[in-house]
């Protein structure tokens, strides 16, 4: 057997297949504290690092999340409260910004891997929300859903619902798409904002994250199943890539993706909103494309793949590889798929490929390895 120098670049198997659901669902009286609750299953080893709440602002009233019991489910629901009766009113929970407000439970850098959706996954994020009757948003914005990219350009979530009040004093749910800063927003969808108060819809979300990823939405009421909202797009960038702007502002790549729930509004129109009370449940984030599971990794749990770094023509890959994977993506250091083969053998010709960064992932199925970094020289 021929004798091959590695070069320290490995991608280590581990048993991440049984973390690939986190669902998150309110315990109610005698269980583990709500903001205890949400923290150990969004972002576990933080201090409440989950939460984003007015608490400091309005001690008063306490947490701005609560358990309460819900007729309709028979179960208890987490529900969420923002203030503007207060004074001053419930503002953004961070120093300076007092012209909008927040509650929301998000996941964040510090979560375990399984609630960051990076490049090659497909993630699902599934909850049941409802709309207070005569729920009253604003002319400017009110989020309820957002699924926000990190690092580089984040400022603007990629997809939002929110609720927005018209000029002529309609009211509707809108799916806001936003593919980067320099991009105009897009509304996808705007139904009527009555077709959603005071009942139960369950939303799922879907989206495969990369440049050429894919999306979709579907809400639909608890009670019959009745579709409110069905969105797909099978080609839509759903993470941001490293670019300069028009402006000259230097953009890095986005590192992952991650979801907010809750209530994030604007108080430039205080005089016409109300305090607000909105119920939430069944919160799932899933990885549908994820690690193998322990029965189709080798009989080493942690058994170490690896391969020659930097790589010049050709991939040199283990029998380790070979024997537990039939397929190979390939993806540049912006996030674009430049080779995918549905088939895999010892030697795989990259050539084509210009010297640079990218990220190998290997395919069984439909499911993933984690990414491993490879130079092309």
């Amino acid at each position: 057997m021929k004798n091959i120098k590695f070069y320290g670049i490995a991608l280590i198997i581990t048993n991440f297949a049984s973390h690939a659901q986190v669902t998150l669902n309110a315990d109610g009286p005698g269980g583990v504290g709500t903001y205890e609750l949400i923290t150990n299953a969004l972002a576990p080893g933080t201090a409440n690092g989950a939460i984003e709440a007015p608490d400091a602002i309005h001690p008063t009233f306490g947490r701005h999340i609560a358990e309460v019991f819900d007729a309709e489910l028979n179960k208890n629901v987490f529900e969420f409260y923002a203030h503007v009766s207060n004074t001053p009113p419930d503002n953004e929970p961070v120093a300076g910004k007092t012209d909008r407000q927040r509650v929301e439970i998000k996941s964040f850098a510090p979560s375990p891997d399984n609630l960051k959706g990076t490049i090659g996954e497909t993630v699902e994020y599934k909850w049941r929300f409802k709309v207070p009757v005569g729920f009253k948003p604003t002319t400017s914005f009110t989020h309820i859903h957002q699924v926000k990219a990190v690092d580089g350009d984040d400022d603007d979530p990629l997809f939002t619902l929110t609720l927005r009040k018209l000029s002529n004093g309609a009211t509707r749910l809108e799916l806001i798409y936003d593919k980067d800063a320099a991009a105009a927003t897009i509304k996808y969808q705007t139904p009527n904002m009555s077709l959603f108060e005071g009942i139960w819809v369950e939303a799922t979300e879907t989206i495969k994250v990369g440049l050429q990823g894919t999306y979709t939405i579907m809400i639909k009421k608890v009670s019959d199943g009745t579709v409110l909202m069905d969105y797909s797009n099978p080609n839509i960038q759903t993470i941001r890539p490293a670019y300069t702007s028009s402006t000259g502002v230097v953009y890095a790549a986005n590192s992952f993706i991650r979801p907010k729930w809750g209530i994030y509004r604007s108080l430039t129109d205080i005089a016409n909103m109300r305090d607000e009370a909105m119920r939430f449940s069944d919160f799932s984030i899933k990885e549908l494309t994820t690690t193998l599971s322990a029965k189709e990794q080798s009989k080493d749990a942690d058994a170490t793949i690896q391969f020659p770094n930097p790589v010049a023509d050709k991939l040199q890959l283990s029998e380790v590889i070979t024997n537990q994977y039939n397929g190979i993506i390939i993806y540049d250091n912006n996030g674009k798929e430049v080779l995918s083969n549905d088939s895999i053998s010892e030697n795989i010709t990259v050539s084509s490929l210009k010297p640079g960064l990218y990220i190998v992932k290997f395919k069984k199925g439909n499911t993933l390895s984690k990414g491993i970094k490879m130079i092309k020289k």
